[in-house]
C-alpha cells in the first residue's frame, strides 16, 4: 500500500508545516509520497493550502512521488501541460489524478484500488485500497510494519 503524506505531514496536523518545502523533501526522503497544494499565479508557482505560501519551481513538483492538487485553474492548466501528477477536486466524492488514481473524498470507503484521504478522521475501512494520503505517514508505515496486508511501495 501506497503512503501520501498530506501536504507533506508525517506527525499529525499542523498548519505551520504543512506545504512547506523542508517538510515535503524529508517526507520524500523518507520513502512516502507526497501530496502538495500547488497555486499558479502570474507565472509563478507556490505551494500552500489556503493561499500561495511558498515559492517554488517545476524541478521541485518532478521529484518522483510528489502528486499535486491544484488549488487554482491556473495549476489545472500548467500542471496539464508540465507532464506532472496532478488532480483538481473540491467535495467531489471521487476524482481521478492524471494517472487515473481514483482519490477518494474522506468518509467515502471502501472504495477498491482507490486512495483513502484521511482515514483516520473517519476510521475508513481501507482494506480494498491502493494507498492513503494521511497526515499520520510514520504511524501507518509503523502499523504496516506488523501487517501483511500492507507493503511501503
Amino acid at each position: 500500500m501506497i503512503i501520501i503524506a498530506h501536504r507533506g505531514l508525517l506527525f499529525g496536523p499542523d498548519s505551520y508545516t504543512e506545504n512547506h518545502p523542508d517538510y515535503i523533501e524529508l517526507a520524500l526522503s523518507l520513502g512516502f509520497h507526497v501530496e502538495v497544494d500547488l497555486w499558479v499565479e502570474s507565472e509563478k508557482l507556490f505551494l500552500g493550502h489556503d493561499r500561495p505560501q511558498y515559492s517554488i519551481d517545476l524541478k521541485f513538483l518532478q521529484q518522483p512521488g510528489v502528486i499535486v492538487h491544484c488549488k487554482n485553474i491556473q495549476a489545472l492548466l500548467y500542471c496539464r501541460i508540465s507532464n506532472l501528477h496532478y488532480f483538481w477536486h473540491e467535495h467531489d466524492t471521487v476524482t481521478l489524478t492524471s494517472n487515473n488514481w481514483i482519490w477518494a473524498y474522506p468518509g467515502k470507503q471502501p472504495i477498491a484500488n482507490s486512495i483513502a484521504v484521511l482515514p483516520e478522521i473517519n476510521h475508513d475501512d481501507i482494506s480494498q485500497c491502493f494507498g492513503i494520503c494521511t497526515d499520520y505517514c510514520l504511524e501507518y508505515k509503523h502499523e504496516n510494519r506488523h501487517s501483511n496486508n500492507w507493503t511501503d511501495s
